[in-house]
């Protein structure tokens, strides 16, 4: 099969002819109608050493069923239109016992390891276990956007919003947008949007955003007060870099909960006691759970929420490095997918 390998830091991914996956038992190979471009493969990519040569990124995809390994239950046919969870965990392990795969120690995640290729190519392998069918009334281009739409309903599976609440989200990028969407349809009264570029301020609003704030020319705080006339009950921290959450704690209202999704592998500093001081609740998200996938999947096939705008722009493997490249520094992109039928 075509796909696109990742060699080292600094240099193009480049497209080559590598063999087509096989599924062990309880696997199967999907033939892939789209993948999405995650901002974590960019990262990946960008520092000498972290990423193995050899590697196919690419953990957001959806396609159809090639081929089928041995013991693979659930009625599964080749032909079936899916998605899946692209993990691969150990369901020996506390957090597989409570039905949480994402949090397994012991676990693989797709196209992170030279051992589960990613589908940034024509075939990839997943568990059958923790594939989704993709109905009818779902599209190509909105399936291969269910893994990170997941993440998003995950992080606002988080923070419990009540109807009517204010709900300030800090970043405007893919994951920001997802919030902003499925914070909407959770009931949130305001969905406020914190974000510098413009273009993704009025994406955020498509999808259903109440206001949007620019936080290099406006006093962000101040700013969601005069559009709600309170301060959030709910902030979500969806940047990942020093401070953010300080910022959130500070923004949050008299028993707000801050939940935490953006990813900082370094350190960061917290003063605690302007959180204690409104009994501010701090939490996490990783990632998503089976039924985060089976909830998106609902609501896309009943059009109870719209991703399109979330969708900016298709390309084949052969257009994929440069436009790899090109999205390290490219805030109009949202949600790039690659057709490897193209």
């Amino acid at each position: 099969m075509r796909a696109a390998v990742f060699h080292e830091a600094g240099q193009p991914l480049r497209i080559e002819t590598v063999d087509d996956p096989r599924p062990a038992p309880g696997e199967v190979v999907i033939a892939v109608s789209g993948s999405g471009i995650c901002g974590s493969d960019l990262h990946m990519t960008q520092h000498p050493g972290h990423t193995p040569a050899g590697l196919i990124l690419g953990h957001e995809y959806a396609g159809t069923i090639a081929a089928l390994g041995k013991d693979v239950t659930g009625g599964w046919k080749i032909g079936d239109r899916v998605t899946a969870l692209p993990l691969f965990p150990c369901h020996t392990c506390e957090a597989c016992e409570a039905h949480m795969p994402q949090l397994c120690p012991n676990g693989q995640f797709a196209g992170t390891t030279l051992d589960k290729p990613g589908a940034y190519a024509q075939y990839v392998t997943a568990r059958a276990d923790l594939l989704q069918k993709v109905p009818a009334g779902v599209g190509d281009v909105e399936a291969a956007m269910i893994e990170p739409l997941a993440v998003g309903h995950h992080i606002v599976s988080r923070a419990d919003i009540r109807k009517g609440e204010a709900v300030l989200v800090i970043g405007g990028g893919p994951i920001g947008a997802a919030v902003a969407l499925f914070a909407r349809a959770a009931g949130a009264g305001h969905v406020v949007v914190s974000e510098p570029s413009a273009e993704r301020r009025t994406r955020c609003l498509d999808l259903g955003a109440t206001a949007a704030i620019d936080p290099v020319n406006e006093n962000v705080g101040k700013r969601f007060g005069e559009l709600t006339g309170t301060r959030p009950a709910v902030v979500f921290e969806c940047v990942g870099i020093p401070g953010m959450v300080q910022q959130a704690v500070n923004y949050a209202a008299v028993r707000g909960r801050v939940v935490v999704a953006g990813v900082l592998f370094g350190d960061d500093s917290l003063s605690h006691i302007g959180g204690l001081g409104k009994e501010v609740s701090i939490v996490y998200s990783q990632a998503y759970v089976e039924r985060d996938f089976a909830a998106v999947i609902d609501a896309l096939a009943k059009g109870l929420v719209d991703a399109r705008p979330m969708h900016t722009a298709t390309v084949s493997l052969d257009e994929l490095p440069d436009m790899f490249e090109s999205l390290r520094n490219a805030p109009s992109q949202c949600k790039v997918l690659i057709d490897p039928t193209l």
